[in-house]
């Protein structure tokens, strides 16, 4: 973790290729699908390069979807047995600075601010909490001011659970994850989320990747996959890292934002035809400075 904590306060230059297959038990006549893989450009990373292929692909469409995320809407006309998105891109991710802004608890719980974070204030079927996670989260917050207490809510929730690879799924709910006491990125951020809507800090699900070896030599490659985290609003967006229980550093790269993942999936999509589809994702991260 030391080291990991070093190698975030350095300035990151990742290249990332992040490939999925669906392979398709019999013949498809048409798929239509949205991917969401282009990494955001913004004060703290800037996308250098970016390229998207699909195969087969008849028409697509480039838009920003509600949530912010750059989206790419495709479908694939005509016969085929399976479909490849390949998205490559290149960013480069400043050091992580420290909070600037911050709100005592009076202004975070005033009319402004739960106006304008409404989207990321109340619960979800997803982020519902049981009322132990809502009673853990009070005892972690008490007696310190809301910065402090968003981190102290993050770990104490991660704390009672196990990271498990492949214990849950993209439909698994912050209270299944909860029951189980196991789960993977995308529960805890799930279970982090509805912790601090519950003392009414604003908080938004972030997905993206995380360099899986914090010091990698530059050029060597890893594999990686595709990581989730959660951001929240205690005067300004801070990212923090249940999993991993950290602040986000240069080693994280940011592809989209929303209420939960359900707004973010890489991938998604309906096909028509009689048959069933197996899933293949591969990710590979790439230090390049």
């Amino acid at each position: 973790m030391v080291d990991q904590q070093k190698q975030q306060q350095k300035p990151g230059l990742l290249k990332i290729v992040h490939s999925t297959q669906l392979t398709y038990s019999h013949v498809i006549n048409a798929s239509y699908n949205e991917a969401r893989m282009k990494p955001v450009s913004d004060d703290r990373q800037k996308l250098r390069n970016f390229r998207l292929t699909i195969k087969p692909c008849t028409s697509r469409d480039d838009y920003t979807d509600f949530w912010g995320t750059a989206t790419t809407a495709f479908e694939s006309l005509g016969e085929h047995e399976s479909l490849t998105v390949t998205a490559e891109s290149t960013t480069a991710i400043q050091p992580t600075v420290p909070p600037q802004t911050q709100v005592g608890w009076d202004e975070l719980r005033s009319d402004r601010v739960t106006d304008d974070y409404v989207a990321y204030l109340p619960t979800t079927s997803v982020t519902r909490i049981p009322h132990d996670v809502e009673v853990l989260a009070r005892a972690a917050a008490q007696d310190l001011d809301p910065l402090a207490a968003a981190e102290a809510i993050c770990q104490a929730v991660r704390d009672k659970l196990e990271y498990v690879p492949g214990a849950t799924t993209v439909q698994t709910t912050a209270t299944e994850a909860w029951n189980a006491r196991r789960g993977v990125c995308q529960d805890m951020a799930h279970l982090a989320i509805g912790a601090l809507r519950s003392v009414g800090i604003p908080a938004r699900y972030v997905s993206g990747y995380l360099h899986p070896v914090a010091d990698a030599p530059i050029g060597q490659t890893e594999t990686g996959e595709s990581h989730a985290w959660c951001e929240f609003w205690t005067g300004e967006w801070t990212g923090y890292d249940p999993t991993n229980r950290r602040f986000i550093g240069s080693d994280h790269v940011i592809v989209a934002r929303g209420r939960e993942y359900s707004d973010v999936p890489p991938l998604k999509g309906v096909y028509a035809g009689n048959a069933t589809s197996d899933l293949a994702v591969t990710v590979k991260v790439t230090r390049l400075a």
